[in-house]
């Protein structure tokens, strides 16, 4: 399956709400299982963003369904990026002219 870097910061709503941060998680990875995907890691982190997700879903399409699902909510605006291994970029390299 494809891999994802989520890219997540709290609204005002969700920064207000802060101390159901673990449970939304927790509900956001099991909405992930649900459209077909795998989240390999949470973090919390500090700087410009306040979590980074790693998780792999069936498809652009269903990435992109999950990260609007989470924005509409409204607790954290979402900044999604497609993840390729090494071995994919190897393979993209390859079929350049």
């Amino acid at each position: 399956m494809p891999t994802y870097i989520g890219l997540y910061k709290f609204t005002d709503q969700g920064i207000k709400a802060i101390k159901g941060a673990p449970e939304r998680v927790e509900a956001a990875i099991k909405g992930a299982e649900k459209m077909g995907g795998k989240v390999i890691g949470v973090y919390v982190v500090m700087g410009e963003y306040d979590y980074v997700t790693i998780a792999e879903f069936p498809s652009d399409e269903v990435a992109t369904a999950f990260a609007l699902a989470l924005g509409s909510i409204g607790n954290v605006r979402t900044t999604s990026l497609r993840a390729y291994t090494k071995e994919e970029f190897a393979a993209i390299v390859k079929k350049l002219p």
